[in-house]
């Protein structure tokens, strides 16, 4: 049996790990959130990881409230990089294997074709220096990882930009959405699929990889995309970023180049509209 660790239990991305666990027989999964694993103090990383003996740790705990992050720098850091480098030092201590989930904020959108996970980095607020530079300790510091960057996730879980969609077309009769920012959605099931295959097949190809649904599209087609499934009749009126101001400037382009995974791991990447569409708000549920 593969003895797993899940740091940040309550994330969408670890409940779906956790609605598919089921699935993977080989996969003993333990779930924790922050009560019982504060990856910001290092005596409790040391005892949880000394109870049991773990042969990986997914790392979905992050700070991930990215304009909150720019007036509450301090606690997104010690989250999203002292935290990681925490978990990075048991990892080291115990012989564990860290998969650690990042993100497309770490680049600066200027690309005019998706980013390879060798592209140089620029991250534009602090959310995404924050998580940068935890990728950058975990590189430094350990051999056996696997950091994942993805984007635009959504999911039968938690608030995503999916969820708010469709909980604003039940009380608006028009939606202002922009038009100008670039990105992959992403179903975070599939995400969970991967990093399960990941483990399931026992890789050391270790390094950086990106993950997201294929093709690409901007928050208002992704919009479009959301309200044609369901057969939702409201008016999107497409705006600019500058006509929707916010604390964090985001990448205009983050589409991020996912050849590499599907390569490595001889996984079948859906395109985003497939991924959308196959999609139930109640999969897996319980």
């Amino acid at each position: 049996m593969i003895k797993v660790l899940v740091t940040g239990k309550d994330s969408q991305l670890a409940k779906c790990l956790k609605s598919i666990e089921k699935k993977y027989s080989r996969i003993s999964f333990v779930f924790k959130n922050s009560k019982d694993l504060n990856i910001t103090d290092i005596k409790s990383v040391k005892s949880n990881f000394k109870k049991t003996e773990y042969d990986y740790c997914i790392n979905c705990a992050a700070y991930t409230a990215v304009d909150k992050a720019e007036i509450e720098p301090i606690i997104a850091k010690n989250i999203n990089t002292i935290g990681v480098l925490n978990l990075v030092e048991s990892c080291k201590e115990n012989k564990i294997n860290l998969i650690h989930i990042s993100t497309d904020f770490v680049f600066d959108g200027e690309s005019k074709r998706p980013y390879l996970e060798t592209d140089s980095k620029n991250p534009l607020g602090v959310y995404g220096k924050t998580k940068s530079e935890a990728e950058d300790k975990i590189i430094e510091h350990l051999e056996t990882y696997f950091i994942i960057r993805t984007s635009w996730l959504y999911s039968q879980y938690n608030k995503n930009f999916l969820k708010s969609m469709l909980d604003l077309a039940q009380n608006s009769n028009e939606i202002r959405i922009v038009k100008d920012q670039i990105g992959s959605p992403t179903n975070a099931n599939d995400l969970a699929h991967l990093i399960c295959k990941i483990i399931d097949s026992g890789s050391k190809t270790f390094g950086v990889y990106h993950f997201c649904n294929k093709g690409e599209a901007s928050w208002h087609s992704f919009a479009e995309e959301i309200f044609r499934k369901w057969d939702i009749k409201v008016d999107i009126k497409p705006i600019k970023t500058s006509e929707y101001p916010t604390a964090a400037k985001r990448p205009k382009y983050s589409v991020l180049d996912t050849s590499k995974t599907e390569r490595i791991f001889n996984f079948n990447i859906n395109s985003w509209k497939d991924a959308l569409h196959n999609f139930n708000l109640t999969q897996n549920k319980e």
